[in-house]
């Protein structure tokens, strides 16, 4: 059984910065893609971005690009996701989620089998 765990959530001013890890247990995760997800209160949970098996490609949402930066360590079975230049409105909660596949092909969270419980991200303005 495949279990997540983040960690490195907390509050921030705006234009801070923040690390979250994500730490695989269960299975061999460098086959899979992995990815970050994110939940604002009273919304749904949203893509974030995700990168493939061996890390060599990466995707990311519109609204990060350029401030986020995801990245894994297989041989810890660690993904991270470094996230810069804080807004408040990246306050959300942050899960971190194995993929079906090396690559991610575009289709969401049902592209995912197994999730974290999650790390809250607080920005203040």
């Amino acid at each position: 059984q495949v279990q997540l765990v983040e960690s490195g959530g907390g509050l921030v001013q705006a234009g801070g910065s923040l690390r979250l890890s994500c730490a695989v247990s269960g299975r061999t995760n460098s086959n899979y893609a992995m990815g970050w997800f994110r939940q604002a209160p009273g919304k749904e949970r949203k893509f974030v971005a995700v990168i493939s098996g061996g890390g060599g490609s990466t995707v990311y949402e519109d609204s990060v690009k350029g401030r986020f930066t995801i990245s894994r360590d297989n041989a810890k079975n660690m993904v991270y996701l470094q996230m810069n230049s804080l807004k408040p409105e990246d306050t959300a909660v942050y899960f971190c989620a194995v993929g079906r596949r090396y690559y991610y092909t575009g289709q969401g969270q049902t592209e995912f089998t197994s999730w974290g419980q999650g790390t809250q991200v607080t920005v203040s303005s």
